[in-house]
């Protein structure tokens, strides 16, 4: 699974270090592509007397970014070092090759219908050579489970006519209808995944690195110290606010675990966690950083283009369910450390909230730009530019240690330039995906064949639905297990009556999940080697930290008020969270054995798990959100959850002669 889904932690020891001329090409690829970004976003027309094409633009985006994915990314591992084989070399090459030469065909293809039929054959030589390139850029940068599902995908339009392949059967097309396909059109390669890159994930790329390199992540880090720490289970607790801090400017994963767990994962050690809590911890509070808005991952960008909204939408209708994210896990861990007795960090050891303040607090000033620029004034491809723009003043005007010099301009556009390159390689990879089902038109009939196995039953399409995001995100990114199941699932889920956002949001939600779930659990894998635990161990703690956030996603898509969707949605979904917040203490509390106020369940004629239980079927009797169409009724789940929660707190001042600390 690829490590980065966006951010600026993209660069990670995979990477080879560069030098030379190629570490000039990145650098000038990077600044390459932020021109041409700058110049479509704000119309500067650098190109006198030309208006570049869309399709011209993405192409020589790609051509300036992707080919270096063969120079960044060895072509197995423990081969990271400086040496550079000559077969990477020439890969390389012919990656700049076949782009330059598709940017320089693509506007007569345009005009003269390439896309489906005629295509000469230098330009379908050049399809073909890209087309492979994809692969191989996917599998060095999402591994082989992703190459595997995009490469078979990629080629079944050649073969989508087999009566073998049954409700998977479709139209099929030649191989060179198929380059010409994936090549030219804009539903494959050039498709909404690398639109949106060259649309707004550039900028918000560019504002990532930016933060990242002034300082933000450290301000973020103490603040979360100074406000939170001091509270029961205090490491911990930073830990969560800290990864929803950062994940809000970076939205990667992994760059979430090893920026914030250096820090918060030795002092929940010390505070008493295990290392492979320490760890899980960590884990299951970065997972939220690719939905966390106003900055959230690629995803959301492709999520706008599907839906054909604006990112500001997506990013809005995020809100509630990442802060219910990270509530999940902040009631989890509360009551973790008070089952077993863990405090905060004392005082002494902890920065003072008014000098954090002093030191950063233009950091927040930028994040205030962006979010009115974004979700007020609407300007979602301008927001990240003038949000750093601003950062950039404020940092020479304040911090004295961290001005920028000349020489830091060469280091900020390197930075950038290997997150652009792995996130351009993912992106229009995924794109063969898209082509792939354009092609053969199989989507509407597969949806037709999960309702019938469905039966009309909405919780049961939405328990697969579930259960194959959570299985596709073990093998594939975030992104591509988003894009599949968006395609084939998605329309199936619509039909029965469910949002269309709340849908796509579903499915993304999920396939997320995957970095904290074993075997995979990419997250608790890189916090495991911080914690200095086992990995498997790591991935199976996060997945028990975590079990509250599996049930969250079923909230917000059975009540799209929560994703702000509907009339009146803010009072709407006030109201709903009135219910949800009680329920989710009730089912944080069941799962851990511990509820705030009532203490530890540790009883002695009832078992300690029945009492457990009890409090998770009270909590979700309770939490859960009113659907006429999934058979859920309001009038019956809340009296019988309010039920089980009186009986529950008689059990437990019955039989419960003990208390936690703190309890």
């Amino acid at each position: 699974m690829g490590t980065a889904e966006m951010g600026t932690g993209g660069a990670g020891t995979r990477q080879r270090p560069l030098a030379g001329v190629w570490r000039l090409l990145l650098i000038a690829g990077s600044a390459g592509a932020v021109a041409l970004s700058v110049n479509r976003q704000f119309s500067l027309g650098f190109f006198s007397g030309t208006v570049l094409l869309d399709t011209e633009t993405i192409y020589l985006t790609l051509a300036l970014t992707f080919p270096l994915v063969f120079v960044l990314f060895p072509a197995g591992r423990g081969a990271a070092g400086r040496h550079l084989p000559w077969a990477d070399r020439l890969l390389c090459l012919a990656g700049y090759a076949a782009l330059f030469w598709l940017a320089a065909h693509i506007r007569r293809s345009a005009a003269s219908g390439w896309d489906f039929l005629g295509a000469p054959t230098p330009v379908l030589v050049a399809g073909g050579v890209l087309w492979l390139l994809l692969l191989e850029a996917l599998r060095r940068t999402g591994g082989a489970g992703l190459t595997l599902v995009v490469g078979t995908l990629s080629v079944y339009p050649i073969f989508a006519g087999a009566s073998w392949l049954g409700p998977l059967s479709g139209i099929a097309v030649s191989p060179a209808e198929a380059v010409s396909f994936h090549a030219l059109s804009g539903e494959s390669v050039l498709g909404f995944p690398i639109r949106a890159f060259v649309t707004v994930v550039i900028g918000f790329l560019v504002f990532g690195t930016a933060l990242s390199l002034t300082g933000a992540g450290s301000f973020f880090i103490d603040l979360a110290f100074a406000v939170f720490g001091r509270f029961r289970g205090g490491a911990a607790k930073v830990s969560i606010i800290s990864s929803a801090f950062l994940g809000m400017m970076s939205g990667s994963i992994v760059s979430n675990v090893v920026s914030t767990g250096s820090m918060t994962i030795p002092l929940m050690k010390r505070g008493g966690f295990r290392p492979v809590t320490a760890g899980a911890v960590e884990s299951c509070a970065s997972t939220g950083a690719v939905l966390a808005p106003p900055v959230m991952g690629a995803t959301a960008f492709v999520m706008a283009e599907l839906l054909n909204v604006s990112y500001a939408e997506v990013a809005l209708a995020a809100t509630i369910p990442a802060g219910l994210f990270f509530l999940a896990l902040y009631i989890q861990i509360d009551a973790h450390a008070g089952r077993h007795g863990l405090a905060g960090i004392p005082p002494r050891d902890l920065p003072r909230l008014g000098p954090t303040l002093r030191k950063g607090w233009y950091f927040l000033l930028v994040i205030v730009l962006l979010v009115a620029v974004l979700l007020v004034l609407r300007r979602e491809s301008h927001a990240p530019f003038y949000a750093t723009l601003l950062l950039l003043a404020l940092n020479q005007a304040f911090n004295r240690d961290g001005r920028w010099r000349l020489a830091d301009i060469p280091r900020f556009f390197e930075t950038l330039g290997r997150t652009l390159v792995e996130i351009v390689a993912l992106l229009a990879g995924c794109g063969l995906l898209i082509g792939a089902f354009a092609m053969t038109g199989v989507v509407s009939s597969l949806a037709n064949d999960l309702l019938r196995l469905a039966d009309g039953q909405v919780l049961g399409l939405l328990a697969m639905c579930a259960l194959t995001s959570l299985v596709l995100g073990l093998g594939l990114t975030t992104t591509a297990c988003y894009i599949f199941l968006a395609l084939l699932v998605a329309p199936a889920l619509e039909r029965l009556g469910l949002n269309r956002m709340a849908v796509h949001m579903f499915i993304f939600y999920w396939g997320m999940l995957s970095s904290i779930t074993p075997p995979v659990a990419i997250a608790a894998f890189a916090a495991a080697g911080i914690a200095g635990a086992r990995p498997a161990a790591t991935g199976l703690e996060a997945m028990k930290l975590g079990a509250l956030t599996y049930v969250i996603p079923f909230f917000f898509v059975l009540d799209p008020a929560l994703l702000l969707q509907g009339d009146a949605p803010w009072p709407t979904a006030l109201l709903h969270l009135a219910t949800i917040l009680p329920g989710a203490v009730l089912i944080g509390g069941g799962l851990q054995g511990y509820l705030p106020g009532m203490g530890t369940m540790r009883g002695r004629l009832l078992p300690d798990m029945a009492l457990r239980a009890l409090a998770v079927i009270a909590g979700l009797a309770i939490a859960l959100p009113e659907n006429a169409a999934a058979g859920i009724l309001k009038t019956t789940t809340l009296p019988a959850g309010c039920a089980a929660l009186i009986a529950l707190v008689v059990l437990m001042r019955i039989d419960h002669p003990r208390r936690a600390p703190g309890g």
